[in-house]
């Protein structure tokens, strides 16, 4: 199981939101760079960026900043957020990045996912982002009148073999995650998990490690190890199999 850190951009910044909420913002770094580099160092396989004013604008703002990230660093980094035409997939493409994330598209503009699929397989992931269950967009901002699991098994009709979940109530909140959530979406389709909200304590790494066989393949970590309630190295090794928790 992967462990994949987060990196979340704000006008150029390393920031983290709770519930998506702009004005609850905390900034850990004005060095993103710095940040990706940190994590590669303490034994980090691949790396999540978020543009979030990318996500609240409808179109990417921090491509400068990004393509930084992928020159610091030597593993994959997979990018999402405000990306809704098929010419900025392209661009992240050639600027490196290795999975490009679509989320409001997904609702909006399904042509564009069955598109991306099309030409990029598994470099195409969906992020499904939900709130009580129903699918949210443009930053969250919105909240569509769609289940999560019927846009997951949408999706895979799509030729999306990869998708994101993310239980908005739980993102940032250090509360846990959402388990119960997480196994539905796993189990009603056939596509890899990568899960990703709340996640607090290396007995939630542990927990998520089991539901491997269910699908998850990931779990996506960020305000748990800037805060240092978790950490990397450790979630790593039970990520890995190499040892189980015992706190």
């Amino acid at each position: 199981m992967l462990i994949i850190p987060a990196i979340d951009l704000r006008a150029g910044q390393c920031v983290r939101l709770v519930e998506g909420k702009p004005d609850m913002e905390t900034v850990y770094s004005d060095e993103p760079a710095k940040v990706a580099r940190a994590w590669e160092k303490s034994g980090s396989g691949y790396l999540h960026v978020v543009d979030l004013d990318g996500a609240f604008t409808g179109s990417p703002k921090n491509m400068e900043v990004i393509s930084d990230i992928i020159k610091s660093v030597n593993i994959p980094i997979q990018v999402g957020g405000g990306i809704r035409e098929m010419e900025t997939v392209e661009n992240l493409v050639n600027l490196g990045v290795s999975r490009v994330i679509l989320g409001t598209a997904a609702i909006v503009n399904p042509e564009l996912v069955e598109e991306g699929c099309k030409e990029y397989g598994e470099n195409i992931v969906v992020g499904i982002d939900a709130r009580n269950g129903k699918v949210a967009i443009e930053g969250w901002g919105l909240t569509a009148e769609k289940m999560a699991v019927d846009l997951a098994l949408e999706m895979c009709e799509k030729g999306v073999k990869r998708i994101i979940f993310t239980d908005i109530w739980r993102d940032g909140t250090l509360k846990g995650p959402n388990f119960n959530a997480i196994s539905e979406i796993a189990k009603s389709t056939s596509m890899k998990v990568i899960a990703s909200g709340g996640i607090s304590t290396l007995e939630d790494v542990s927990a998520l490690k089991k539901m491997e066989n269910l699908g998850v393949e990931g779990v996506i970590m960020g305000k748990s190890l800037y805060a240092g309630t978790v950490n990397l190295e450790e979630a790593l090794a039970i990520a890995r199999g190499d040892k189980t928790c015992i706190c």
